[in-house]
């Protein structure tokens, strides 16, 4: 089945599929559990998204030669390395409606398995030998873990301002979207600034497409794979509850304060958040309803669309630059 923002475009099936085959190659391992862990992760299935974007962008820049296949595939397995490590510092019990690699095999297993998968990533990239596309993977790999310790480091704080939240997610989502652009585009051998673009493409994409997924959080409806208001019970002040801060009274504010706190306590002393009811968070989330924070962040994010429609708009139309923006449309109309 198509990801949603490919349906009609069959003729990236087969790429598709082919990167899918060179992930579960390179996962090939003499440990039982890691094979194990390999085939859990994968078969969960996923947008694809990231993929997706490099396989369109080199085939917008006129590239569709072999290589686009053995990149997109490294760059879905730094992705899928990531969220095996996000799961054992936000201690997620569920990925894309099932089990977790940490809930089934515990914190060590999934660290060392998410290890594994920057390793064979990194073997990938080097095996191709392009020093720019090298230089690109390196920088988002340190972007992305920056962003995870920028995001700990303001965890349970309402002080945190926008600017803060943007360094989060500039990091932690966009600049992986940017590099998978990017990469493709000097597959396809273009000028510099036609590099620019696609990264500014995939930047304003990955932007909007967080910020979709913050705004969705708050939705207070059940999403597949994950706890209503997770983002609140794990501390995390994105940008819904920003916008309600920052509009609210001194008292409110105070108030939103104590939930996080009392969440921040809870972490302590359980490990976890499960003795934090939906009636514990009702002031902090009656607070995002009453100062519009959901709508007013999907509208941001429809800005941050507007902005990539716009990057890519020079390039010459077809089927790819169809398909990529319709990737930029489903970033902030999906709902999950």
């Amino acid at each position: 089945m198509h990801p949603p923002f490919l349906r009609g475009l069959e003729r990236i099936d087969g790429p598709l599929q082919q990167v899918e085959a060179e992930m579960r190659e390179q996962l090939a391992s003499q440990s039982v559990v890691m094979r194990a862990i390999g085939e859990h992760v994968l078969g969960s299935g996923g947008k694809r998204l990231r993929p997706a974007l490099l396989l369109l962008a080199a085939e917008l820049c006129g590239y569709t030669g072999p290589r686009r296949i053995q990149l997109a595939a490294a760059i879905e397995l730094i992705h899928t390395a990531t969220l095996l490590h996000d799961d054992v510092v936000d201690q997620s019990p569920l990925r894309r409606g099932q089990a977790s690699a940490m809930a089934l095999w515990g914190n060590r297993r999934a660290v060392l398995a998410g290890d594994f998968f920057y390793a064979r990533a990194c073997s990938m990239i080097t095996e191709d030998g392009d020093t720019d596309v090298l230089m690109i993977f390196a920088d988002f790999i340190r972007l992305m873990a920056e962003g995870e310790l920028l995001q700990l480091t303001g965890s349970f704080d309402p002080s945190v301002i926008e600017a803060d939240y943007y360094a989060v997610i500039e990091r932690k989502s966009a600049s992986l979207l940017s590099g998978a652009s990017e990469t493709g585009a000097i597959l396809g051998g273009v000028t510099r600034a036609e590099r620019r673009r696609l990264q500014e493409f995939g930047s304003e994409l990955g932007l909007a497409f967080q910020i979709r997924d913050d705004a969705l959080d708050y939705s207070g409806e059940e999403v597949v794979g994950k706890r209503r208001f997770a983002d609140l019970r794990e501390g995390k002040v994105t940008l819904p509850l920003l916008f309600a801060l920052k509009r609210c009274d001194a008292a409110e504010r105070e108030a939103a304060a104590a939930i996080l706190k009392t969440v921040s306590h809870e972490q302590l002393r359980s490990g976890d958040d499960d003795g934090v009811s939906d009636d514990d968070l009702a002031p902090a989330l009656e607070l995002v309803r009453r100062y519009r924070g959901v709508e007013d962040s999907i509208r941001r994010a429809e800005e941050h669309v507007a902005k990539a429609r716009a990057a890519i708009a020079p390039f010459p139309d077809g089927p790819p630059k169809e398909a990529l923006l319709a990737a930029a449309e489903f970033a902030v109309e999906r709902d999950r």
